[in-house]
């Protein structure tokens, strides 16, 4: 056991290097870093699509996106109006590393204002990785029901902001969305709330204008 616990603290700490080293660059370039979680299918890349549809003319916008496989989400973001995007499959990894982000911006250009990385759907795994962000934001789908808060507290705990999305469905799933956001806060009572349905837009302003605030040029 102890053999394991040193192996993950050295996997940590090397990390963690990398990821100042990333934090360093981004603050000279004068860019915003989020790092989204979630859990699969909670509606990420549909909100980052529309968000960057009503920023891309405002600001200049880049994304990251982790997946396991696929550039699906990638191309979606590129058409959304994206100024730069590149994706990462980890071929099975349950979350991004400071390292991959590192690699991935060999290519970034200069003159983002934000850069958004969209992480791998999981509410475990990416909680512990430092990327070199500034905000972590949790994005909670009123679909998951109620529970999530409370089952999965380190993540909730790890993020400045939460979204709840997909408020549009709560009838359906007979999920309250003010309820959640209770739980959520007893949790976490620091956590900047947003609720949000992508499909109808509901939300999505004021989502966007804080964005647009947190952006170097906001």
């Amino acid at each position: 056991m102890s053999r394991t616990i040193r192996i993950e603290k050295k996997i940590l700490e090397a990390n963690n290097i990398i990821a100042e080293r990333n934090r360093k660059r981004f603050a000279e370039e004068g860019i915003m870093v989020v790092n989204i979680m979630s859990s699969p299918g909670s509606g990420k890349t549909t909100l980052l699509e529309k968000s960057i549809a009503l920023l891309s003319d405002r600001i200049n916008i880049g994304v990251i996106e982790g997946d396991i496989a696929t550039d699906k989400d990638a191309v979606r973001v590129e058409e959304a109006g994206a100024k730069w995007v590149t994706q990462i499959n980890t071929g099975g990894t349950c979350h991004l590393e400071a390292g991959m982000i590192e690699q991935a911006m060999e290519d970034m250009p200069k003159g983002l204002d934000l850069l958004i990385i969209e992480n791998i759907g999981n509410l475990i795994c990416p909680v512990g990785m430092d990327l070199g962000e500034e905000i972590k934001i949790m994005l909670s789908s009123i679909t998951e029901g109620m529970d999530k808060p409370k089952k999965y507290p380190g993540i909730y705990r790890a993020c400045k902001v939460l979204v709840v999305n997909k408020v549009d469905l709560a009838p359906m799933v007979d999920v309250d969305p003010d309820a959640l956001v209770t739980e959520s806060l007893e949790v976490n009572p620091q956590l900047k709330v947003f609720k949000t349905s992508a499909r109808t837009g509901e939300g999505v302003d004021d989502w966007c204008e804080w964005l647009l605030s947190i952006s170097k040029k906001g």
